[in-house]
Parts: C-alpha cells; structure tokens; sequence
C-alpha cells in the first residue's frame, strides 16, 4: 500500500518521465501530481518552450493530474520563490509528503531545492540521482521513452540539434563534452512515448527559431 503521496516536478521532458517510471516501480509510492512551471506570457512550459496543451495530453497520457504554475516574464528569484512556497503549502494541505525531482547530478541544484523546501514538512525524493547519464540515456531508449529536442543552448551544443529525435543518433552526434541528458544545460526535451505513458502523444515538428539566447524547435498537434 502506499505510504507516500509524491508530487513530481515536470518538465514535461525525459529525464520527468523516467522519474515517474521509477517512482511507480516502488509501491510505497503514489505519485498525485505533476508539478509544472509555464511561462505565463507565452504559456508554454519555462525553458522548454513546450505549448500548455501538448502539457495536458502529456499528463493525461501518464495518468496523473497536472499542477501546472504560471510564472510572470521576466520572473525575479524572489517572485520565482514566493510563488514555489505557496505551491508546496498548497500541496502540504492537500496532503502530499513528498516531492520528487529528476535530477542527476548537479550538486548545487540539488542543494538549492533542500534549502527552499527546508522547514515545509515535506520530504524530498532524487530517484535518479547520481547515476552515470550514457548509461541511464541507454537504459530509458531501450524501454521505450521517445523524446523531441525542444530547446538547445547554442553556447554548448551547436542549435542544429534542435527539432531532432532523441534517439540514438542523437547520442552518437553528441560532442564528446555534451551531457547524454543534457544535464548541463545543452538540450531540453518533450517525451512523447514510452512505458510511463498509456498512449503516445502524437505530435510533430514545427518552427525553429533563435530567441534570447537559445534555439527553439516548437512542436505541434499532429
């Protein structure tokens, strides 16, 4: 039976929808949510640049109800925090006991989400932590997770790459200094399939434009 209520910070990409594959894998654990942040301008998913509704068919695929969270553009750290907090109150009413994150390996990251949710009477979980990324990149292409390149950072990892499956061709592409899961920063993805999901969410590429600073591959209904 399950002891945990988990809320999962969504990206809506890979690395989100493999957490929520592993947090199922464990029976304590009953994922509630998904907790995501948009752009509240363009209302797309921040960084991502993933529209709201490929976000609701995504959740809606994986079977989970979405929280998503409208942040105003630009967004100071001090607005970004205030906003969080209420949100974390506002799943600690609603009897959550546990919020999980996809991250990797980012030691600093990883020490900033402590130090906001310190005192909240919520328990972090890191399902992924630390586990070497070539091989975990493997791991979630061989069971099945499908994903698109929505978002590259040009500064590290050349804008082509934007608008590509991330595949195993992307892998092999990948400069040598590139993260597999882009933990650095280089890409941002959509997952569009694999076995956290009841059914593909069909979609297709759209434009790709360059806009503050980074490489936007949209995606469409298909």
């Amino acid at each position: 039976m399950a002891q945990r209520r988990v809320l999962l910070s969504w990206s809506s990409g890979k690395d989100s929808a493999w957490t929520l594959r592993q947090l199922r894998l464990d029976p304590r654990n009953e994922v509630v949510g998904l907790l995501t942040t948009l752009n509240g301008e363009f209302d797309r998913v921040a960084m991502h640049a993933v529209r709201h509704d490929l976000l609701r068919r995504q959740a809606e695929a994986a079977g989970v109800g979405l929280w998503p969270v409208a942040l105003p553009s630009p967004c100071s750290n001090e607005q970004y925090e205030a906003i969080m907090a209420a949100q974390i109150e506002k799943a600690r009413r609603a009897g959550v006991t546990h919020v999980a994150f996809g991250d990797l390996f980012l030691e600093e990251v990883r020490a900033y989400r402590e130090r906001m949710m310190a005192g909240s009477g919520i328990e972090l979980l890191f399902p992924l932590w630390q586990q070497p990324t070539r091989e975990l990149a493997r791991e979630m292409q061989s069971a099945g997770l499908r994903a698109w390149v929505t978002c590259v950072d040009p500064s590290k990892l050349d804008g082509s790459f934007a608008g590509r499956e991330w595949d195993a061709g992307f892998l092999r592409d990948l400069p040598a200094a590139a993260d597999p899961c882009g933990e650095n920063g280089e890409f941002h993805t959509f997952a569009f399939a694999g076995p956290m999901l009841g059914q593909d969410v069909a979609v297709q590429p759209g434009e790709t434009v360059e806009r503050d600073g980074f490489v936007f591959a949209d995606l469409l209904s298909a």
